[in-house]
């Protein structure tokens, strides 16, 4: 069988359009026969019809990926085999991969990057707490929907609890750039690894490129074992610079401990920068999530909705509308000088409140007391001159 527009898989999902072609496989838009439902699916290529390997990387994927009930991460509903090619249908999300809006925008802003590692942590501590490892931790496999709602996709290479090995002895699965150290050494993919590839999207997406680069794939993977970590700017914050830099440790022990702790970490400087920081004096510029876009205003980082219309499976209600928000909501110019005589938010250069009015006060006191005191002695300087002066004029 040759995946095309018509094909019926099962005699119950037809192929409607292909979305993307991978290494493995093609992604098609299809359509429940019975229900109307759009879905995705995933088929072989025709190339590894019939091939032992690829059909359990298939199960395998449907298997870890079908019981993470997470708005964060695609739902799987079936998988099964036609004519030597394996199958997996799940969940159609519409929406940009992350690889995309990097590609046009280069960076994201310190709230956006935030954002997206929170959301992203969260969809992982659900596969954690599963057992499930995804290895596969990048931009493409993040998609981010009109809403802003981040979907984590693709477990085509994820290791599941007591699952079989499937890969030679020190074989290295993954993605080079975004590879750990500890799997460049072959040495066993754990959660902390995940960690580390999400580390690396942040840096990318701060900075506009990654830490670790090369001529090769190997020689990139080698990077994450041998060079040191190139710090983050100082522009950005410290507590931002240590989550990211944390993440990114060589040693998985000295990474967060998990991906919940990550989540709670982004979330609680994601709150800070709607509550404690003056959006005029730190890098960025932010709107809080309650207040809208002026028309005419253009968001310092867009993240484009796609062309076509929201299929049913995008619109489910479980959508992280909330979180979408954040990303969405920055800071315009204009709105800043308008906000900033309405609600001024606390920073060191102004201070407010009682002490700030005391230690005003005080200030404004020892100045005029200073003036005074001036004028004083130079009105006493001025008659002793005239005194001794026989040519002044009194």
């Amino acid at each position: 069988m040759t995946p095309r527009a018509g094909v019926i898989l099962d005699g119950r999902w037809e192929l409607t359009r292909r979305i993307a072609v991978g290494g493995m496989g093609e992604v098609w838009a299809a359509t429940e026969v019975h229900t109307g439902r759009e879905v995705a699916a995933k088929v072989l290529r025709p190339e590894f019809a019939g091939e032992r390997l690829f059909l359990d990387r298939i199960a395998a994927e449907a298997r870890n990926s079908a019981d993470l009930d997470h708005p964060g991460i695609a739902r799987t509903y079936a998988h099964g085999e036609v004519g030597g090619l394996g199958y997996l249908v799940m969940q159609l999300v519409e929406g940009e991969p992350l690889s995309a809006v990097l590609a046009r925008e280069r960076t994201l802003s310190p709230r956006a990057v935030l954002d997206v590692v929170a959301q992203t942590a969260q969809a992982l501590a659900v596969a954690h707490r599963a057992q499930v490892v995804h290895r596969d931790i990048k931009p493409a496999n993040l998609l981010i929907g009109p809403d802003g709602a981040i979907t984590l996709t693709d477990f085509g290479i994820s290791l599941g609890a007591n699952q079989a090995p499937m890969t030679a002895a020190g074989m290295v699965m993954g993605t080079a750039q975004y590879l750990p150290p500890e799997q460049a050494m072959g040495r066993p993919a754990t959660g902390a690894g995940d960690l580390y590839a999400l580390g690396i999207i942040a840096y990318e997406a701060l900075v506009g490129h990654r830490p670790f680069t090369g001529t090769t794939q190997v020689d990139i993977a080698f990077a994450h074992v041998t060079e040191p970590l190139p710090p983050l700017p100082g522009r950005f914050d410290l507590p931002l610079r240590s989550l990211v830099e944390q993440m990114l440790a060589k040693d998985p022990a000295d990474r967060p401990a998990s991906a919940d702790e990550v989540a709670a970490r982004a979330r609680a400087l994601l709150a800070d920068l709607d509550s404690a920081w003056d959006p005029t004096l730190v890098t960025g510029r932010w709107r809080s999530p309650s207040q809208a876009v002026p028309d005419g205003e253009r968001p310092v980082v867009p993240v484009a909705a796609p062309a076509r219309a929201l299929g049913p499976a995008a619109r489910a209600p479980h959508a992280a509308v909330a979180a979408a928000q954040a990303v969405r909501a920055v800071r315009s110019p204009s709105a800043t000088r308008r906000d900033r005589h309405a609600r001024r938010p606390w920073h060191p250069a102004f201070p407010q409140g009682t002490l700030g009015r005391v230690g005003l006060a005080v200030a404004v006191v020892l100045v005029v007391a200073a003036l005074t005191l001036g004028l004083l002695m130079l009105g006493s300087l001025g008659q002793s001159a005239r005194a001794a002066d026989p040519w002044s004029v009194g």
